[in-house]
């Protein structure tokens, strides 16, 4: 009998062991992450200004006069994608330039009062219009971005001109992702998950990641240059990704029955060999759902179409 106890007292104690390494290791990740969002943040520093619309802080880079046109980037990115890509450069040599980070993403808040959807974000960023006296502007969306850009022209069209979207993700699907995300947006769990080993994997996968969105084609060397993964990786912005890739099939859901009630003009690209969304059943399909819009299918592209046909898209932005 005694001999059965020292075993389960071993057992026990080996267990016990077992949980406190772990919980060390996972606090001396949290550590770890940390620090190194800190010297993400003290190497990338903010290159834009700051507006403050209904407690949220939004950072944003400005360039040029005249019509205005804004910039919204998609799921896990940030507005250094839209400047890398050149198109604010080009536009900004005859219009208001504008990219902002969305809520989450690179300097902007994400406070966790209110689900970030793409209706809580149109309208955030139609208040935002409003401070900084941008009137009417023409809303360029990039992958989950267009989701934005569709819901401003649904809910306020009348300040709204037209629209841009490229390789947008229109119509709900199963997606592997999705499913993949669920963990992330627990609670507790996903907190753990984000201060802990989320970096860790984020960076073992990013630049294969990247090269995926890029595909068929090479990451564009001024993508690569300004692109701070360390910036992506940090927990309060995979908070923000896994929210994002967690509510799109129900986001997507929400606005599809309202597509009939968009008049703006509406100019959509997307490339051929887009591996992340499929064109056909995404741009092609939400063009035959839209009576006033263009469709702009490039072969050869993939996701990034905006960083393979620039000058296009800044003439179709030209109207």
């Amino acid at each position: 009998m005694n001999a059965l106890l020292n075993q389960q007292r071993q057992g026990f104690s080996a267990l016990e062991k077992g949980i406190v390494v772990g919980v060390a290791a996972l606090a001396t990740s949290a550590i770890a992450n940390a620090f190194l969002s800190s010297a993400a943040e003290g190497n990338n520093p903010p290159i834009g200004k700051f507006v403050e619309v209904d407690g949220v802080r939004l950072h944003y880079i400005e360039l040029g006069t005249g019509e205005p046109v804004v910039f919204l980037h998609g799921n896990g990115s940030m507005l250094q994608d839209f400047k890398s890509s050149g198109l604010i450069n080009l536009c900004g040599k005859t219009f208001r330039a504008i990219a902002f980070d969305r809520p989450g993403f690179g300097y902007s808040g994400r406070p966790n009062d209110r689900t970030w959807t793409p209706a809580a974000q149109a309208k955030l960023f139609q208040k935002a219009f409003a401070k900084l006296g941008i009137v009417k502007p023409v809303v360029v969306g990039h992958s989950w971005g267009t989701l934005v850009a569709l819901r401003l022209a649904v809910d306020f069209p009348s300040d709204i001109s037209r629209l841009v979207l490229l390789s947008g993700y229109y119509f709900p699907t199963l997606r592997a992702d999705t499913l993949l995300s669920t963990p992330g947006v627990l609670p507790i769990v996903g907190a753990c998950i984000q201060h802990t080993i989320g970096p860790l994997i984020g960076r073992v996968f990013a630049n294969s990641a990247i090269e995926h969105m890029f595909n068929p084609l090479p990451v564009a060397p001024s993508f690569s240059a300004s692109y701070s993964a360390a910036m992506a990786l940090r927990p309060s912005q995979l908070k923000a990704v896994a929210s994002e890739t967690a509510m799109m099939p129900s986001a997507v859901e929400s606005i599809v029955a309202h597509y009939k009630l968009v008049r703006t003009p509406v100019q959509i690209f997307a490339g051929e060999m887009d591996a992340v969304v499929e064109t056909s059943e995404q741009s092609v399909r939400l063009h035959e759902s839209l009576s006033n819009s263009q469709l702009h299918v490039e072969k050869g592209v993939g996701h990034m179409v905006h960083h393979a046909i620039p000058e296009k898209i800044a003439a179709a932005i030209a109207g």
